[in-house]
């Protein structure tokens, strides 16, 4: 059976379905962080073995194994070997240091790396936030956010959300990283970002990723959306065409991720206006407030 070594000191980012844990230690003085996939084990989701689904257990290895964004313009992931088993897979890549990049930095690197040739191998993710609704519909809905102030755009929007997804689907394709954190994107080489967490990579709506990144960054979204703009290959997609698919990505993932955070903590005694500013609620809370803008742009379509 598959065991860290003791000495591995372990870091936050263990918590993914497939993922067993995160530690950083050194192979012959190079500093290293070791990544340890587990394999979907009878009686797991189904999605965890589609290839397709955002939930893949092992396409983060799968890219890696197969190079495709070793070199990929403005987004380029870290040297990294892959070891496979009977049990899982254990990624070893280099350690990434912080270049504190800023947004307009990163949403500049994720339009250019949206002009990228990546090809089409069967692990990329095709539908990643239809899945991650579909998910959230199968808990149930946004039941929690129906007891906050926003529950009628709330309601509006999950019962139009068909509709939305609809609307992705006719915009331009483009690769997209699909979870482009300031976190997970912490590094910078010459001109490119280096990003260190392919689990999610595929293929989905112009303006996605930036409308992912723009709920945890500095900047407001007109200057990252200039800077997406910018980096963005001419003639791959108008202006309009990224600001509607930024607009649907961060404010589902922002309700989403709201509607998580208040249902963990929504059975506790107290009202749940009350835990608005749990530690665990405030940052999601924050993020959704910073979309309130695009909300009405989306309740007039």
């Amino acid at each position: 059976m598959w065991q860290p070594e003791p000495d591995w000191v372990a870091l936050p980012g263990g918590s993914g379905t497939s993922t067993v844990g995160v530690w950083r230690t050194a192979l012959g003085g190079r500093p290293v962080v070791v990544k340890r996939l587990g394999a979907p084990a009878p009686g797991d989701p189904p999605a965890l073995s589609d290839r397709s689904h955002a939930g893949y257990w092992r396409r983060e290895a799968d890219v890696l194994l197969t190079g495709v964004t070793t070199t990929t313009p403005g987004l380029r992931s870290a040297s990294a070997s892959v070891e496979e088993d009977d049990e899982g897979v254990t990624i070893v890549r280099d350690w990434v240091e912080d270049a504190a990049s800023s947004g307009l930095f990163l949403a500049l690197s994720l339009g250019r790396f949206a002009g990228a040739e990546i090809g089409r191998p069967t692990f990329l993710a095709t539908s990643l936030l239809a899945d991650r609704v579909a998910r959230v519909a199968r808990r149930g809905g946004w039941a929690t956010l129906a007891r906050t102030t926003v529950a009628d755009v709330a309601e509006h929007l999950w019962n139009h959300r068909q509709r939305m997804l609809g609307l992705l689907d006719g915009l331009p394709q483009v690769p997209q990283h699909g979870d482009p954190t300031p976190h997970n994107v912490p590094g910078r080489e010459d001109d490119d970002a280096i990003a260190i967490d392919w689990g999610t990579l595929g293929v989905g709506p112009v303006g996605g990723d930036l409308g992912y990144l723009s709920l945890s960054t500095r900047e407001e979204f007109e200057p990252l959306l200039d800077a997406y703009v910018l980096g963005l290959p001419d003639g791959l997609a108008d202006r309009d065409s990224v600001v509607l698919g930024a607009q649907i990505v961060a404010v589902y993932t922002a309700l989403n991720r709201a509607e998580w955070a208040l249902a963990r903590v929504a059975g506790g005694e107290g009202a749940l206006a009350g835990k608005y500013r749990h530690p665990a609620v405030a940052p999601h809370l924050r993020a959704l407030q910073r979309t309130f803008g695009h909300m009405e742009s989306l309740l007039q379509l």
